[in-house]
């Protein structure tokens, strides 16, 4: 399922997309229809839906008797406009444009939530410093969401999703973790849970990495997977002073596990942690264990 539904304090027309967008819209007095949701897929299409058909004629009708309210293809089929019982946007498709529409009408979600990327080697990699700045993000008192193809959760709440997730998929379970009330999500950037470009207009506080590879600096992470940064964003490793505090927890006796918790500290640090917090998160963790 490829879909993202509109967020309450939303409202998206077609005519808002032409304005926008410069789309055109077959027929013009079809201008001020409203979208609630954007389905890339027949499965995902429902009543309010603007289907994105891209060259897909033959489903058009499929998505009508859907329940879509329109649909979107690509401005060369305008020539030959096909015959359909919806209205027909025609516009310049790209992931920017979808990426872009779908934060939008989704409501911004990460502008409620701490983003964090965690990149690696190789996926157990990547998970096992997942599943550690998730834990340390929690023992600090936020309400966590991680999407991971080795498990999404929003919060206690599991979430079945498809993977690798695109544009509209990443869109939407952002949308849910935000209504759930998350605090900090934790995105694996890994290629089994994240296609390329599928992080368009989603905002990245902090970028992680505990081994750091050629093929992983930010700007070819950023082309990639196409996300962006509201301040100069660089890449958070592992420091002498994370690697310290990390063999004063639970896990510091451990080189392994220690590293990830290195990398957690890292990473809450760069947020904008203050030291004395992760100190007092630590001593608890200690007294619990």
């Amino acid at each position: 399922m490829s879909a993202v539904s509109e967020a309450i304090s939303q409202r998206m027309t077609l005519g808002m997309l032409a304005e926008k967008y410069g789309f055109d819209i077959v027929p013009e007095f079809a201008s001020n229809v409203t979208i609630t949701a954007l389905s890339d897929s027949l499965d995902s299409v429902g009543p309010g839906s603007l289907f994105v058909c891209g060259s897909r004629i033959s489903e058009l009708a499929h998505a009508t008797q859907a329940g879509a309210y329109a649909a979107l293809l690509p401005r060369t089929f305008q020539h030959q406009c096909p015959q359909a019982d919806i209205p027909l946007v025609f516009g310049e498709l790209n992931d920017h444009v979808l990426g872009d529409m779908a934060v939008t009408l989704a409501g911004s979600p990460t502008n409620a939530m701490a983003v964090f990327a965690v990149t690696g080697g190789d996926e157990e990699e990547v998970n096992a410093n997942v599943t550690q700045l998730a834990d340390f993000l929690h023992m600090l008192g936020n309400p966590v969401a991680v999407i991971s193809a080795a498990g999404s959760t929003s919060m206690t709440r599991a979430l079945n999703l498809t993977y690798p997730l695109g544009v509209l998929d990443m869109q939407r379970t952002l949308a849910v973790c935000a209504e759930d009330g998350v605090a900090a999500v934790i995105i694996a950037l890994d290629a089994a849970t994240v296609g390329n470009h599928a992080l368009e207009s989603v905002n990245v506080d902090v970028l992680g990495v505990e081994h750091a590879m050629p093929d992983q600096d930010v700007s070819t992470l950023k082309t990639r997977y196409a996300f962006v940064s509201d301040r100069d964003l660089a890449l958070t490793t592992t420091t002498r002073e994370s690697d310290n505090l990390a063999e004063k927890s639970p896990v510091g006796y451990d080189r392994i596990r220690a590293g990830h918790m290195s990398l957690a500290i890292a990473m809450v640090l760069a947020a904008g942690v203050r030291k004395n917090n992760v100190r007092s998160a630590l001593r608890v963790a200690n007294n619990l264990s």
